[in-house]
């Protein structure tokens, strides 16, 4: 089985996964300075939970945004599963899609995945890809699968935590969806949920509409990240939504290279 490891810059996430489908999944706190070895006590352990063992793992494939974190990545997959990781983006797994935009050494791994992914899921057919993690992305993905560039907006997280830094009196809130339409808060809470949750609601409305304009055509929208499902549930702006996306396009590059 494939170990999947995708580090933000939030979290790390972990994947044991069979061809594309996902077995289990964990996560923990980005953090450069952890060890191979606090890593694989606790990776080991939830494996376990899961019924698998170490020795189930036979390839590790790894993505980073953090390149601080890769080295003790790698040294986890080398002294605790036996295997040379693989890196997505360097020899021999290279992206294998056209990155049609000026600074292509510059995209993120996360959006080269998810473009793959997208790809996989809606082949011919243009589409626009909306990551929602520590910034929120919306990325065009041609319906022959290459990436045409895209937007960085702040994460609704960090958006969230520069206005309760910012003032002294705001306090901090739990993101969730309003009970209903009304935008026209009478507390300080409602009117903090009301400006983050329908504020970033009208924003990603927008930019789909602006991308679709330009792009001209028929266009699928594929969401992700944890908070996708909370922005469909007072508006239908997703054709798609899979909080694994970026594991599964790991996998996809990883099966593209064992079947050369």
């Amino acid at each position: 089985m494939l170990l999947a490891i995708e580090t933000g810059n939030t979290n790390v996430k972990f994947a044991l996964l069979d061809g594309l489908k996902v077995l289990a999944r964990w996560r923990i706190a980005t953090d450069p300075r952890k060890t191979a070895d606090e890593y694989a006590v606790w990776l080991d352990q939830l494996l376990q939970l899961e019924g698998h063992q170490r020795s189930d793992v036979s390839a590790v494939i790894i993505s980073t945004v953090v390149p601080r974190a890769l080295y003790n990545l790698t040294m986890l997959s080398q002294k605790y599963f036996d295997v040379e990781p693989m890196v997505a983006g360097r020899a021999p797994l290279h992206w294998g899609i056209a990155l049609e935009v000026d600074e292509p050494q510059n995209l993120g791994a996360d959006r080269a995945l998810n473009a793959i992914a997208a790809q996989h899921y809606a082949p011919d057919v243009e589409k626009i890809v909306i990551s929602f993690g520590t910034a929120t992305t919306v990325d065009h993905v041609g319906g022959n699968g290459a990436y045409y560039g895209g937007i960085i907006a702040p994460g609704i997280n960090l958006s969230l935590d520069a206005l309760v830094n910012a003032t002294a009196q705001l306090p901090r809130i739990a993101i969730e969806a309003p009970a209903d339409d009304n935008v026209i808060g009478k507390t300080t809470e409602s009117q903090m949920l009301i400006g983050i949750y329908w504020g970033y609601v009208s924003m990603v409305e927008g930019l789909i509409a602006r991308m679709r304009a330009q792009i001209g055509t028929t266009v699928q929208v594929i969401a992700t990240g944890g908070l996708a499902p909370l922005f469909q549930q007072h508006e239908d702006m997703f054709d798609h939504i899979d909080g694994n996306l970026t594991l599964r396009g790991l996998a996809l590059l990883y099966q593209n290279r064992t079947e050369k």
